[in-house]
């Protein structure tokens, strides 16, 4: 019988993650699901990215995931939001053809030779004592791996709600699972339950769209991955903004008690960020309108999603509603809006490896953890499947800390605080976001990166090469001089850069609000002397700072540049931290712990913190116990704390 190194169970964003990371560390990974055609699909809205999500997808990227390649690939529409204000806060977002999106994934993933897929339907798990062995499916087979990763999505125990009519399903056209978090609520995982949403899909030509606001990309395009190319493979296309209004909420407000959120029916919490059109009627009632975008699902199709206005009404009063919005007088439903809800298990029950407390080499990713959005899930995925391929070669593993990633803000906060509603990133989650942005992705990774054998050589080398570049232009903006000569005056003045009136370096003059990296491009590239000094002579074009396609380089080294005083704030702000997570907690026995009130006793023993700063992270967790702590670990081991905090 073969042994997998890896089975990974489920094969959506989480899933497909951990299988194609484990495989690219050369393990035999099985990806058990029960359709194999659903890989990677896109259930909500087909967009990847956004505010906070979108530096997990460049992420993802450095630490040689497929999600930001499968993004620029699929992209139909593409913006940087938040573009003025702080870098710390833009966030890339791609709209994209959901169909183009599935097939890139399962090219690139299906291809791999240590890849095997199954059809089947996971009913338990492989345990001996407290290992984790392998799975059963539902067809009685058992199937054995060194490993399991668990991605089950909103399917464990899914339940759909249209109105009054309730179907088991996790999704449309797909049924739930059931037996396995039955079997793992025994085993002592606390299960609880989550619910999501999503809005009816519309009948595209049924829509008048000159009536709604026109709403287009980006003349730009900004790949998400820094292997993509930038010039897109596919036709762009505008979507378009439409408002409820009073009419609207009025037949929303007559049928609340026929919506299966507000009837009782269901028990989970829903998401705060994404609430449905139900809710935002009660919780702001002094709004008269609510903004919501129609989106094309794909470029050949009919079905335009409706953001904005997920519902679980019956389908006949979420036609009533929609036909009093402008543009969608006439329309018709492709699919109505539902609700769904589904078990997941509480983060706090992992390791910051995703690996579980209770059973060795079992792992959780994704919406089973509580999280919510395809790209928490993806950076879950991944973070599972190399410590999974990690524990199958006995090498290190991958852990993100807080100040490294958003990934590592997402792990962190789910298995020290845990979550009672669905986990979204948002960039507020993280103290050190102006440290974490989409820019230097490569700066903050690329160690990881090569350290865990996550990307080929080739890719490596094509990222260290980016990080010599940006640090070759930072030398040379702050060692060069310009003084006010005529015709440095002159050649600013043409590129409408400030006026010089003193010597100062390239540097101090960048760091002036009015430049831009553009503007110092430019300069630099019509004053002779200054271009010598730039480049070498055997440098090509594509190849010199000078050359096409080095925005990534130059504006990364502006941002370096304008915030240099607020991030080295940060940075010694995260250094004392580091002293806190510097102390790493042995297996205690924290009931010999002097001082320890039971609130925090119980939550140490739950949560079974890493270091003293994950310790303090624990939601209530008072300075006193951490006092306690210190004081025990002076007593009781050698080394002296007194001067780490």
């Amino acid at each position: 019988m073969e042994i997998f190194d890896v089975i990974v169970v489920g094969s959506g964003h989480a899933g497909v993650e951990a299988a194609y990371a484990a495989a690219r560390r050369d393990c035999s990974v099985l990806i058990v699901t029960v359709d194999k055609e659903r890989t990677a699909h896109m259930s909500c809205n087909p967009s990847i990215g956004g505010l906070g999500k979108g530096h997990i997808v460049k992420e993802l990227d450095i630490l040689g995931g497929l999600m930001g390649r499968a993004a620029d690939a699929s992209c139909i529409q593409f913006k940087l939001l938040n573009r003025s204000k702080g870098p710390a806060v833009r966030g890339s977002r791609a709209q994209c053809d959901k169909h183009f999106y599935s097939a890139f994934v399962k090219k690139y993933l299906f291809s791999l030779k240590e890849v095997s897929v199954l059809s089947a339907e996971v009913k338990t798990l492989v345990l001996d004592k407290n290992k984790c062995k392998g799975v059963i499916t539902d067809k009685g087979e058992k199937i054995l791996s060194k490993t399991v990763i668990l991605t089950t999505g909103t399917f464990m125990k899914g339940m759909m709600y249209i109105g009054s009519e309730q179907k088991s399903g996790g999704r449309v056209g797909e049924k739930a699972t059931t037996g396995l978090s039955d079997q793992l609520k025994t085993l002592g995982f606390p299960v609880h339950r989550l619910k999501t949403g999503t809005p009816p899909r519309l009948k595209k030509e049924s829509i008048d769209f000159s009536s709604l606001i026109v709403q287009k990309g980006d003349p730009q395009f900004r790949p998400f991955s820094f292997f993509s190319s930038p010039i897109l493979s596919l036709p762009q296309i505008s979507c378009h903004l439409t408002y409820t209004n009073e009419k609207t909420h009025e037949i929303i407000r007559k049928n609340l008690h026929l919506s299966a959120l507000h009837s009782g029916a269901i028990q989970g919490v829903g998401p705060r960020y994404c609430p449905s059109v139900e809710d935002k009627i009660i919780r702001f009632a002094d709004k008269d309108r609510h903004q919501s975008f129609l989106e094309p699902e794909t470029l050949k199709g009919t079905s335009i999603y409706l953001q904005g206005l997920s519902t679980s009404l019956p389908e006949k009063i979420q036609l009533a509603f929609l036909r009093t919005i402008k543009g969608l007088e006439k329309v018709e439903i492709l699919k109505p809006g539902y609700a769904v809800e589904y078990d997941f298990l509480d983060p706090q029950m992992l390791f910051s490896t995703l690996e579980t407390k209770l059973f060795e080499n079992l792992f959780f990713a994704g919406q089973i953890n509580g999280t919510s959005g395809y790209e928490e899930a993806a950076g879950q995925g991944l973070v599972a499947g190399v410590n999974a391929a990690s524990k199958v070669q006995k090498a290190p593993p991958l852990i993100l800390k807080r100040q490294e990633a958003y990934i590592g803000v997402l792990i962190d906060d789910l298995v020290t605080k845990g979550t009672k509603e669905p986990y979204r990133m948002l960039t507020s989650r993280a103290e050190h976001r102006l440290i974490l942005r989409e820019d230097n992705a490569i700066e903050r990774l690329f160690h990881l990166s090569r350290e865990h054998h996550l990307l080929s050589s080739k890719k490596l080398f094509l990222l260290e090469r980016e990080l010599e570049r940006r640090e070759k232009l930072l030398n040379f903006l702050k060692k060069t001089q310009i003084s006010p000569k005529e015709k440095i005056k002159e050649e600013l003045k043409a590129v409408k850069a400030p006026s010089l009136n003193r010597v100062q370096t390239l540097k101090v003059f960048f760091s002036r609000p009015e430049m831009d990296w553009r503007k110092m491009k430019t300069f630099i590239q019509q004053n002779p002397d200054l271009k010598h000094k730039l480049l070498k002579k055997k440098e090509s074009d594509k190849e010199n700072l000078l050359g096409e396609n080095t925005e990534k380089s130059w504006e990364s080294v502006e941002i370096q540049i304008k915030y240099e005083g607020y991030i080295k704030r940060q940075e010694e702000f995260i250094a004392q931290n580091q002293k806190l997570e510097n102390i790493k907690l042995p297996k205690l026995d924290y009931d010999r712990v002097k001082g320890l009130s039971l609130e925090a006793l119980e939550k140490l023993k739950k949560v079974k913190p890493r270091t003293l700063a994950q310790a303090s992270r624990i939601s209530g967790m008072p300075p006193a116990a951490i006092q306690a702590l210190l004081i025990h670990l002076k007593i009781n081991t050698k080394t002296n704390y007194t001067d780490s905090v």
